[in-house]
């Protein structure tokens, strides 16, 4: 199942030191981007989350939120009297140049470092916040796989729709060629000099040769066959591949634009090329 590159998922759960909650949100980005805001409890673990994410995800630009609301009595913070220290010798070192300015003690203990939990265990809490991210990750992606299937539902669509111009171009195929031969052998009729009829045939030939769509219809039928693989398969990333392939219906489309003698044909190109363009759009979506 393919998936959409949008998605949004939270969720929390009780610890020892409060409850830990998480939001992971993600738009459409032609690469993966992961921007984290953590509490500074979480900090030493950014690296550990960041290959958590990417494991589960390879495309988007996604912005994961961590907070810890702490439910630790107070008996249970200690001071770092030592930064307090350091705070206090840089104070007295400006206080000449900034005479008027004062520090509450609420204020300081909101410096980063000042208040610290007693006895907080490293270990636990990592198992903790990766708990909290598998679960966010599981509602994420099943989000995103939801998204998709609605996103591989209107390329089926199209794609069928592309299906049947296709096909409907190779049954006028054969009129359009009995066409031209006829209006060639006509001109060829008001000539006031005889030709050649075994080079008459020659040049027909040739110049019939040259609006030959049939390798464009074949080449257009495999991409299609490969286009509903894509969107029957697993869950593999498959935006790329998607947007490689709609490169090449649209060569095809302009192939046939080009070489078309007919409006039935110059309108059929211009059809496929609309839809494939409304492909390409859905396609911007897809991991």
């Amino acid at each position: 199942m393919i998936r959409s590159m949008t998605a949004f998922a939270a969720g929390e759960r009780s610890t020892e030191w409060g409850v830990l909650s998480g939001e992971l949100r993600a738009v459409n980005h032609r690469f993966l981007e992961l921007g984290l805001r953590l509490p500074d409890e979480l900090r030493a673990f950014e690296a550990v989350l960041r290959e958590r994410v990417s494991a589960r995800v390879s495309r988007g630009k996604l912005d994961l939120v961590l907070r810890l609301r702490t439910t630790v009595a107070g008996d249970a913070l200690q001071v770092d009297e030592a930064l307090v220290g350091r705070l206090a010798a840089l104070a007295q070192r400006l206080d000449a140049g900034f005479p008027n300015l004062q520090v509450q003690f609420t204020e300081l203990l909101q410096f980063p470092g000042v208040l610290q939990s007693r006895g907080l265990d490293a270990d636990a809490l990592q198992r903790e916040a990766l708990a909290v991210l598998d679960a966010v990750l599981d509602d994420f992606v099943a989000a995103r796989e939801r998204e998709g299937g609605k996103l591989a539902q209107v390329i089926g669509e199209r794609a069928e729709a592309i299906a049947g111009i296709a096909a409907e171009v190779r049954t006028l195929v054969p009129q359009i060629r009995a066409g031209q031969r006829a209006k060639l052998e006509a001109r060829l009729a008001d000539l006031s000099q005889p030709a050649d009829p075994g080079r008459l045939e020659q040049e027909l030939v040739i110049w019939l040769q040259k609006l030959d769509v049939d390798e464009e219809l074949d080449r257009l039928d495999s991409h299609l066959v490969e286009l509903r693989r894509i969107l029957k398969g697993g869950r593999e990333p498959v935006g790329r591949r998607l947007d490689f392939l709609l490169q090449e219906f649209n060569r095809e489309a302009n192939t046939l634009g080009s070489k078309s003698v007919d409006a039935r044909t110059s309108n059929a190109a211009v059809e496929l090329k609309v839809l494939i363009d409304q492909i390409r759009e859905q396609i911007q979506n897809i991991e």
